[in-house]
């Protein structure tokens, strides 16, 4: 079996040649013989004429001379006296009407073979003399004999050819074999040089934006690495140095209970993290169990803002809820949109001032109306506040893993840099759609549209 591009272009290219001999061959043979028997008409009937004028006058000593000469070239002669041939095998047809006077210039057969006969009267009437030669015919032999040096000549210019193609072609596709290879082995830097032909030049082109695009995604995924190593280990070391202040002794009695609410706190803060990494690992594998049923999201956000009202007033943040006069039901899971809401919630509390308004919204969506990507709104749900606000360059990667948090800490506070990725990431799952966007309130505004049922 040929394995290798540059055997088969090759082959391809010699077979290719190898027939285009054959066939021209098979087309223009036909041709040539019947160019072929017509020149030999042509010639043969010439000669006639001239025996004829010759033989009418000439000794018979020189008479034996023409006629031996005329043999020597292939052409067999018969001579008519008085009606008769002095040779058997000639038609008598072609006798007779030499005989009468006719010229005849005609194609027949004699003894199984194709020949072509020329006959031309003499001056005395019963006379004549008939020329005669085989014809050019177009047998396999001879096609096969006659292709030898072009079927060479073809077989040469084919590997000559698939040699050329298969460098042309076989050459980048190895480079691009070899560059892939180093990318997968890690090395991000391998680039592919662009030049033509055309669709070289577009798998180079190719190659190279894939190769960018694993660099870039690595080097996010290793800050983020970076930032989540960093929040795993705030919350361990504060653990940690209480746990120890407590086994030697050093917390009194009385500060106890402090240092027992601080470990909690971080322990609960550890435990957020390692749960939303799980989410998000669920999420990207695709097997978060989702539990759909029929949810009022009036009713919903109503209930979300009696939970964090405690917590906005503690820190003196305003909670106000834009709800409508009646129901806004979708077909969703309801514990998931909450999940998006708490953490959106989350989100806002540890950057907006006191004093500021947070804002929890719902709104019935447009009848037939499109928020995003083809998805029917049955519901949407608005959270904004009154904090920082994000950039419009913000706004572009504001669901990426850790783009917030790379950029605003030691800034303002930050979480973890996962919360709006995994709020992104359920709603998404959930069929629904989410955009970030600047509030009227001053700050941050996310828009959540629920479709009316959800495409899990």
């Amino acid at each position: 079996m040929i394995r290798t591009f540059t055997a088969r272009a090759i082959l391809v290219t010699c077979a290719t040649a190898v027939v285009s001999v054959i066939v021209t061959a098979a087309v223009a043979f036909p041709v040539a013989v019947t160019s072929a028997n017509t020149r030999a008409r042509q010639g043969l009937g010439e000669k006639a004429t001239l025996a004829g004028d010759v033989l009418a006058v000439a000794r018979p000593a020189d008479r034996e001379n023409l006629v031996r000469r005329l043999r020597q070239q292939g052409i067999d002669v018969y001579l008519i006296r008085r009606g008769v041939s002095d040779q058997p095998g000639l038609p008598p047809r072609i006798v007779k009407q030499v005989a009468a006077g006719i010229s005849v210039d005609s194609r027949t057969t004699m003894a199984g073979h194709a020949v072509l006969v020329a006959g031309r009267p003499l001056a005395a009437k019963g006379n004549g003399v008939v020329l005669t030669r085989r014809a050019v015919t177009g047998t396999a032999a001879l096609v096969l004999g006659n292709l030898w040096l072009a079927l060479a000549a073809g077989l040469a210019a084919g590997l000559a050819a698939g040699g050329l193609l298969a460098r042309l072609v076989a050459t980048p596709i190895r480079n691009a074999a070899l560059a892939a290879a180093r990318l997968g082995s890690g090395d991000n830097t391998v680039r592919l040089t662009v030049a033509p032909p055309t669709e070289v030049a577009e798998l180079a082109v190719a190659f190279n934006q894939l190769a960018a695009a694993l660099a870039t995604s690595e080097g996010r995924q290793r800050d983020f690495l970076l930032s989540v190593s960093h929040e795993l280990r705030t919350p361990l070391t504060t653990i940690r140095g209480y746990a120890e202040a407590l086994a030697d002794g050093v917390v009194s009695s009385e500060g106890a209970p402090k240092a027992g609410r601080t470990m909690l706190d971080e322990a609960e803060r550890l435990d957020r993290l390692v749960s939303d990494l799980l989410v998000l690992a669920r999420l990207e594998a695709a097997d978060l169990p989702i539990e759909l049923m029929p949810v009022d999201l009036a009713e919903l956000i109503g209930s979300a803002a009696q939970a964090w009202g405690p917590r906005c007033a503690g820190v003196g943040v305003v909670l106000r809820t834009e709800l409508p006069a009646g129901p806004v039901v979708v077909r969703t899971d309801p514990g998931r949109i909450r999940q998006v809401v708490d953490g959106l919630c989350e989100n806002a509390l540890r950057v907006v001032p006191p004093d500021a308004p947070l804002v929890l919204a719902v709104r019935a969506g447009p009848e037939g109306g499109v928020v995003e990507s083809g998805v029917v709104s049955g519901g949407v749900v608005e959270v904004r506040d009154g904090g920082p606000g994000f950039t419009d360059d913000d706004l572009a990667v504001a669901f990426e893993r850790g783009a917030l948090y790379q950029r605003y800490r030691g800034v303002r506070k930050v979480g973890s840099g996962l919360g709006l990725a995994l709020a992104a990431r359920l709603v998404r799952r959930l069929g629904g759609t989410i955009e970030a966007g600047h509030a009227p309130e001053g700050g941050a505004r996310f828009t959540v549209g629920l479709p009316y049922e959800a495409g899990t």
